[in-house]
């Protein structure tokens, strides 16, 4: 009887789960290989990568017809211009977002720019630590590479903290905006919406308003304007900026000693520079057009002055009509769109540290100094190289963006020259030339946006993906400069 019972013949498996069998070993094969070819990606690639699948899914969004108001199906070239300016928080429209846009399509442009001022691995990292209670290594290099976090294994901290302090600004700011809006004739539930919404897009740099004039019809409002501008500079800054300034309050109460860093030190002072030069230039070149500051008195003047040259940092809003400035002020606004605001933040362009080190090779130069350096301290000779790549490409970026468009439009040089800085800076001003784009022109614009909010740095990044380290010295030689 055993003999005969283990001879005994083995059941057929069934046809159907034979397949299934298959089928789950063919799944767990390709997530397999897909693992590994994801570990092989550069981490500033995965970033690219993060940023371009994310618009993709918000111009699927925007391009449902219950995203619109009139509940037709928006133009897929709309939708991607309205979701990369979205994500890549810049604020540029080609449509109205008040009247164009349903109520779940503001809501799914105000996730956009939220997700797009947080970072997307930043998101992906806390719901990571959420879900797992930990970060893996590679997610780890992928969020530093984002975040610009200075040390490996302060990444899990720098988004808590990040997470923490947009939450707190933004709270502070919607619910001062909330009363203002209120205590100005809005409805209840009005001016909640409102509040909540300028709030998060002031705060993440993003631009978008539910207003077709902006912030024109509060022009005469200092108790709006300035803590809307505030929220923006507290964005621009930069994430590093803000979470060394706590450290550094709370070193100060334990040991009531204080060391700044060098960035830190050149981001603030850069900052106030160029905030300070901006509103005393703006008041200046406007003071008596009457299309802009012209018609106010000295404070309201002095108030939109500070808050365009906030806003010209990344902010995107405007309290006067930026098409009706004077040729002068465009170039100046172009100038401080194209800088832009702190590392590591909600904002764009090539940054101010990158401008303060451009700066600093320079005086070293023209004293004949050997090396740069600044508050006592030697800049590194690749931080230099980093910070003329950085600044060439966009100069490079936004002069062939700039000759495409003109071929395009019937428009004067100063216009789209400020249209496409600010699509590089991921500002959102626009000097009316916006809406007047032809397709292949939206696609240029949009194509601006996404390369400046990645980051050119980080662009060459993902594309060059290891270093090459040479063994041996070329031979000298100086070429003739100037």
């Amino acid at each position: 009887m055993a003999v005969m019972a283990v001879m005994a013949p083995v059941p057929a498996m069934p046809a159907m789960r034979v397949l299934s069998v298959l089928r789950m070993a063919s799944v767990a094969q390709v997530l397999t290989r897909g693992r590994a070819m994801l570990f092989r990606i550069h981490p500033a690639r995965i970033v690219v990568m993060a940023w371009g699948v994310t618009i993709l899914i918000g111009t699927t969004l925007l391009a449902l017809p219950v995203s619109a108001a009139d509940g037709r199906t928006t133009s897929l070239v709309d939708a991607l211009f309205t979701a990369t300016s979205a994500v890549c928080v810049t604020g540029l429209v080609v449509v109205d977002t008040g009247s164009h846009w349903s109520g779940f399509g503001q809501w799914v442009i105000l996730c956009l720019f939220q997700l797009g001022g947080f970072g997307i691995m930043v998101v992906a990292s806390l719901l990571a630590l959420l879900i797992a209670g930990k970060l893996r290594m590679r997610m780890t290099l992928v969020t530093q590479t984002e975040t610009r976090g200075p040390v490996l294994g302060e990444v899990r901290r720098v988004v808590t903290r990040i997470v923490v302090i947009t939450v707190v600004i933004e709270a502070a700011t919607a619910l001062w905006l909330i009363l203002r809006f209120a205590s100005r004739g809005m409805a209840a539930g009005d001016a909640v919406y409102y509040g909540f919404f300028h709030a998060l897009s002031a705060f993440n740099n993003a631009g978008f308003v539910l207003r077709p004039d902006s912030m024109v019809s509060y022009a005469d409002d200092p108790l709006l304007l300035m803590p809307v501008a505030i929220a923006m500079l507290l964005g621009g800054i930069g994430f590093p900026v803000i979470i060394e300034m706590l450290r550094h309050r709370a070193r100060r109460r334990a040991t009531g000693r204080v060391s700044w860093s060098l960035h830190l030190k050149l981001t603030l002072l850069t900052s106030a520079g160029l905030l300070g030069s901006g509103t005393l230039l703006l008041l200046v070149l406007e003071w008596e057009n009457a299309a802009t500051l012209g018609g106010m008195n000295v404070l309201d003047k002095t108030v939109n002055a500070f808050f365009h040259s906030a806003m010209a940092r990344s902010g995107g809003f405007n309290s006067v009509d930026t098409g009706a400035m004077e040729s002068a002020s465009l170039l100046a606004t172009s100038a401080l769109m194209f800088i832009g605001g702190g590392s590591g933040g909600t904002s764009g362009g090539i940054k101010v540290t990158t401008f303060a080190v451009l700066g600093v090779a320079i005086i070293a130069e023209v004293r004949g100094e050997p090396s740069s350096g600044i508050f006592g301290r030697r800049l590194a000779p690749h931080v230099l190289r980093q910070a003329l790549t950085v600044a060439l490409l966009g100069v490079g970026l936004v002069i062939l963006a700039t000759i495409a468009l003109l071929t395009m439009m019937e428009e004067r040089l100063e216009v789209v020259l400020f249209e496409a800085v600010s699509a590089f800076g991921t500002v959102g001003l626009s000097a009316g030339a916006t809406g007047e784009l032809p397709p292949a022109g939206k696609l240029i614009i949009i194509a601006l946006m996404f390369i400046g909010r990645v980051g050119p740095i980080t662009l060459v990044s993902a594309l060059a993906l290891r270093e090459r380290t040479r063994r041996y010295q070329l031979p000298e030689e100086r070429p003739m400069i100037g």
